[in-house]
C-alpha cells in the first residue's frame, strides 16, 4: 500500500494494548505517533487509547487507516511526573495511567504501555494488578546491547526497588530469564549475578546465599546459572540474563544511556571539526549510521514489570515516535507470547528448589 500500511492477517488472534496517552514528557502526540507507527508495521494489534477524548480524538482521527483500530477511553487527569506514588495510589481514579492499567486488570487488553511516572506506575500496577503468588518485589527489567548474536541481554531489577534479600534475586533470575525465552527467544538462558568480582568469596553475604539458591534452582526454573559476573560483563556474551538489585541495576542503567549519548555527541564533534573530517564522515557514513542503531537507547525503550497478574511495559518519560512504537510492539510482543501465565508456575517451582541450598553464614567463604 502506498502509505506503508499492511494488510490485515484475517486468520491472526487480535492483541489489545492499552496504551496511557498522557503522561509522557512530549504530550500526547509523540504517543499517538508512537501509536500510529506501531499499527502500521503491525496490522493485528488494537488499542485502548487513555486520555483527553477532545485532545486525543482530532489526532488519531488524522490516520483513518489506524482510528478503525483506536478505542479511546477518556480520562480526564494526568499524573504529572512530580506526583507522589503515595497520592496517586490514593488519588489516581480518573488518570490516563489508572484508566490504562484497569483495561489489563478487567481483560479487556493483554499488557499496558504508559511513558508516565516510574514510581507511580509500580504503585498504581501493584495496587491494581496484585503480585504473582509468592512474588515480594517486582522487577522491571529492560533490555541492554550486547555481543549476543541476538544484539541484546537482559538485566534487572532496573528501579523498581532499591532492595533485593536473597529470594528477591532468585525470583529476579528466574523472572529475567522468562523474559529471555519469550522476549528473545532464547530456550535456556544464561543468569549471571552482579557482583564486584567473579570469585566466589566475593560480595556481601546475601548474594553468597542467592548465589546457592540460583544453582540450586536452575534446573526448575529452567535456566544456566554462570555464576557472579562484573560489570564489564553487562553488554557481553557471556551472560544473557545479569541479576542485581533496583538500586546498583538503576545506576547502571543510567550510565550506559549517558555514555551512548556522549559517544554520539564526540563522534559528531570530531567529524565536524574540519573539512577533511567532514570528507571522512561521509565516507563513513554507512558505518556511522549502523552504530548510532546499535547504541541508540530508542530501539529497545520499555522496562517490563515483572511479577505482576498482567503485564506493564514502561516507556522512557522522554521517549519520541520511535521511543513509544518500539515500547509498544515489544508489549505486543510479550503479550502473544503468554510469558506471563506460565511465570507463576516457575516462580514456585525455583523456590522450592532454592530452599534447599545450604545457607551462607556471612563470614564464610564457598
Amino acid at each position: 500500500m502506498s502509505n506503508g500500511t499492511s494488510i490485515p492477517d484475517q486468520g491472526a488472534a487480535r492483541t489489545v494494548v492499552s496504551v496511557d496517552a498522557m503522561g509522557g514528557d512530549r504530550g500526547p502526540a509523540a504517543v499517538v505517533a508512537g501509536l500510529v507507527a506501531s499499527a502500521r508495521r503491525d496490522p493485528n494489534i488494537d488499542f485502548i487509547l487513555h486520555g483527553d477524548e477532545t485532545v486525543l480524538r482530532p489526532m488519531v482521527d488524522r490516520h483513518g487507516e489506524v482510528a478503525a483500530r483506536v478505542q479511546i477511553r477518556h480520562a480526564p487527569r494526568v499524573v504529572t511526573m512530580s506526583d507522589k506514588p503515595s497520592q496517586v495510589m490514593r488519588h489516581g481514579d480518573g488518570t490516563s495511567m489508572w484508566s490504562a492499567i484497569e483495561s489489563v486488570k478487567q481483560g479487556e487488553a493483554k499488557v499496558a504501555v504508559s511513558c508516565g511516572n516510574t514510581g507511580a506506575l509500580m504503585a498504581v500496577a501493584m495496587i491494581r494488578l496484585r503480585k504473582l503468588p509468592g512474588v515480594n518485589r517486582p522487577a522491571i527489567a529492560c533490555l541492554w546491547p550486547s555481543r549476543n548474536p541476538g544484539g541484546f541481554n537482559v538485566m534487572l531489577d532496573v528501579g523498581a526497588d532499591i532492595k533485593a534479600e536473597p529470594e528477591d534475586l532468585l525470583q529476579y533470575a528466574t523472572m529475567g530469564a522468562a523474559y529471555a525465552r519469550n522476549g528473545l527467544d532464547l530456550a535456556r538462558p544464561r543468569v549471571g549475578l552482579l557482583n564486584v568480582g567473579t570469585e566466589e568469596h566475593k560480595g556481601r553475604a546475601e548474594l553468597k546465599i542467592a548465589h546457592d539458591r540460583m544453582t540450586a534452582a536452575q534446573d526448575a526454573a529452567g535456566f544456566e546459572f554462570v555464576g557472579f559476573v562484573e560489570g564489564g560483563d553487562i553488554p557481553s556474551s557471556r551472560v544473557d540474563v545479569i541479576v542485581t538489585d533496583g538500586f546498583t541495576g538503576n545506576i547502571a542503567l543510567k550510565t550506559g544511556e549517558g555514555t551512548a549519548k556522549l559517544v554520539s555527541e564526540l563522534l559528531r564533534e570530531a567529524f565536524s571539526a574540519s573539512l577533511l573530517s567532514r570528507f571522512a564522515a561521509l565516507l563513513a557514513l554507512g558505518s556511522l549510521k549502523r552504530l548510532q542503531k546499535r547504541i541508540d537507547p530508542r530501539r529497545v525503550n520499555g522496562g517490563v514489570f515483572l511479577g505482576l497478574n498482567g503485564t506493564v511495559v514502561k516507556s522512557h518519560g522522554s521517549a519520541d515516535e520511535t521511543g513509544v512504537s518500539a515500547a509498544i510492539r515489544l508489549a505486543a510482543q510479550l503479550a502473544r507470547s503468554g510469558f506471563n501465565d506460565r511465570l507463576a508456575a516457575r516462580l514456585a517451582s525455583a523456590e522450592a528448589a532454592g530452599q534447599d541450598a545450604p545457607e551462607q553464614e556471612s563470614g564464610e567463604q564457598k
